[in-house]
């Protein structure tokens, strides 16, 4: 069950001074900008978060799992959140429209696994509800299109840990079939992806299973693996990463000739470095042509849009501890810039899209171990940051997921 909770926060001069001071320690943190009144814009940010409490003895206490809303109007960033006591993590939440035209927002939580669809003025529709008998039951990543090529939009989903993908597909009485593609036991996906390498106009799954997490530097075997709903096809590798692993990949026409490229986030084994390598329609799936190396641990998150409106495709990615990267194609290596090494975060959720709808992409950001969620846009081609909310209830929190949002779409 929902519940919303509102703190409007206009975030002023207070927030910006407290900002810079943190950053006069060494780094090379963009110009900061003051947020000032503005236009209202007509999207806003989703915000899939876990938050933690602790006990008497300072252990952690899970807490309901929670939906951040941004918004921007006249006044500045506005910041409220719904909270779902059926789960304890809201691993992602996106916009949606139902196939009788209604708009809202979907999410994916665990782990009470749930994937739920809300409107505003109603009560919130399970759409999916699952146990997968492991030890962990959570919707940990999902995609809309139309996969079946039947002008529906189908809802690709991910799953903790006996490896299930599925795809929740309409019906014609409003309700939604389950088609389960694949199970795999004591096996984590973390990443669905959508898109069409080979240029047939068929809609291609990519998913990135791998063994239970481990945290330790050790080796976690891993894969991305491809299906086909709408010709039959199961599931095939398209990338064997050996005794490494991707929590994070990307589908996008990043170079724009006109098809998709899938990106991998190869995440290091103990001494190693981070590779982003690049896979099209055909590679090998032991080769992979490497991109761009991060001297980091994780990357968990790619994201692509156009930053300076020059109409090319940049592509950021969101390490651990090295802070922000802009990844611009090459060949064959891209040219890598940092764009603020002061931002961090375990997840490092990050999205480049365009709410002010003025065709140049913005770059929003949640740096977890600052509490903030940031908002960069790039001036005669250097980033300037602009700190949109600041998180001051003194309680700890993993931030999945940043997706935009229609404001006329919340619920």
């Amino acid at each position: 069950m929902f519940r919303s909770t509102t703190l409007v926060l206009a975030v002023g001069l207070l927030s910006i001074l407290w900002v810079s001071a943190c950053a006069t320690q060494e780094s090379t943190a963009p110009v900061e900008e003051e947020v000032v009144s503005q236009v209202p814009l007509p999207n806003g940010i989703l915000v899939s978060l876990a938050v933690l409490d602790k006990d008497a003895d300072g252990r952690p206490v899970p807490q309901p799992a929670r939906m951040g809303i941004l918004t921007a109007g006249d006044s500045g960033w506005t910041y409220r959140y719904l909270e779902d006591s059926d789960s304890n993590v809201l691993h992602k939440a996106m916009a949606y429209r139902s196939a009788d035209g209604d708009s809202g927002v979907l999410t994916l939580g665990g782990t009470r696994a749930i994937v739920k669809f809300l409107r505003s003025g109603e009560e919130p529709q399970v759409l999916w509800e699952a146990d997968f008998e492991g030890k962990f039951s959570r919707m940990r990543d999902g995609e809309v299109a139309d996969i079946h090529g039947d002008g529906s939009a189908s809802i690709a989903v991910a799953t903790h840990d006996q490896g299930v993908v599925a795809v929740l597909r309409p019906d014609p009485e409003g309700g939604f079939s389950v088609e389960e593609l694949d199970r795999e036991s004591d096996t984590f996906v973390h990443e669905i992806e959508i898109g069409d390498l080979n240029g047939d106009g068929a809609l291609e799954i990519y998913a990135t299973p791998s063994e239970p997490n481990k945290m330790d530097g050790s080796p976690q075997p891993g894969k991305v693996v491809r299906y086909v709903p709408s010709a039959d096809e199961g599931r095939a590798v398209v990338a064997d990463l050996g005794d490494r692993h991707a929590k994070e990949i990307l589908v996008a026409d990043v170079d724009g000739d006109g098809t998709d490229e899938l990106y991998v986030s190869v995440e290091a084994v103990s001494g190693g470095e981070v590779e982003i390598r690049r896979y099209d329609a055909g590679t090998d799936p032991a080769g992979g042509t490497v991109i761009a190396t991060l001297d980091d641990t994780l990357c968990r998150f790619l994201t692509a849009g156009d930053v300076d409106g020059d109409g090319n495709q940049e592509m950021v990615a969101a390490a651990f501890k090295s802070g922000l990267w802009l990844l611009r194609p090459g060949e064959p290596a891209w040219a890598v810039e940092s764009i603020d090494k002061d931002s961090s975060g375990f997840e490092h959720a990050a999205i480049l899209t365009d709410l002010d709808e003025d065709g140049i992409d913005e770059l929003y950001v949640a740096s977890d171990r600052d509490g903030e969620i940031r908002r960069y846009v790039w001036r005669d081609g250097q980033p300037e940051r602009q700190v949109i909310h600041r998180h001051t209830d003194g309680l700890s929190r993993f931030t999945w997921n940043l997706m935009p949002v229609p404001v006329d779409s919340l619920p």
